[in-house]
């Protein structure tokens, strides 16, 4: 499984399918994804959290952190517009850019979502898709702050985004 694609996964909201899953990910995690030691440790980390609570408590938890929270949005022009009208354009390029990809979005999310961005960064090869993250690298610092301030079990995967979506990473 590629990096982006367990990402996105693990960031979208917790059901019986996802705890179902979690020790194939673990082990894909263990032995299978291409990501360093840190990287590693923080999906690891995410996991047991995942694994650790009952399912009702995951979800809980989730809708209080992101969609009860506007600084965890995990809507990203949210970060940039809130809700000025100069959202719906940068949600209509965004959904354009994935049809160019000729990916078909078939989920009620706006294309802003941040799983479904992970999910359209499976897609492409890792040049390409730390060039498209990092148009939203200002946005990832500061999420990837504020979960790490409230101390959320979700702000190693917000870390291990951050680090991604940086263009210093092509010239290494």
């Amino acid at each position: 499984m590629q990096i982006y694609k367990m990402l996105s996964v693990m960031l979208e909201y917790p059901d019986q399918e996802l705890l179902d899953h979690l020790p194939e990910l673990r082990e894909q995690t263990e032995c299978c994804l291409d990501i360093d030691n840190a990287e590693r440790a923080g999906v690891l980390k995410v996991l047991d959290y995942l694994g650790s609570a009952p399912l009702t408590g995951l979800q809980e938890k989730y809708v209080q952190t992101f969609d009860l929270t506007a600084e965890h949005s995990l809507h990203l022009t949210h970060h940039l517009f809130g809700d000025d009208k100069n959202r719906g354009p940068a949600l209509i390029d965004l959904g354009e850019l994935y049809k160019d990809y000729g990916v078909e979005v078939v989920t009620n999310e706006l294309p802003d979502y941040l799983p479904l961005i992970l999910e359209f960064a499976a897609y492409l090869d890792d040049d390409e898709a730390m060039v498209f993250l990092s148009d939203a690298g200002k946005v990832f610092n500061v999420l990837a702050d504020n979960l790490n301030k409230v101390a959320s079990p979700y702000a190693p995967l917000l870390s291990i985004i951050e680090n991604r979506a940086t263009l210093t990473r092509l010239a290494a």
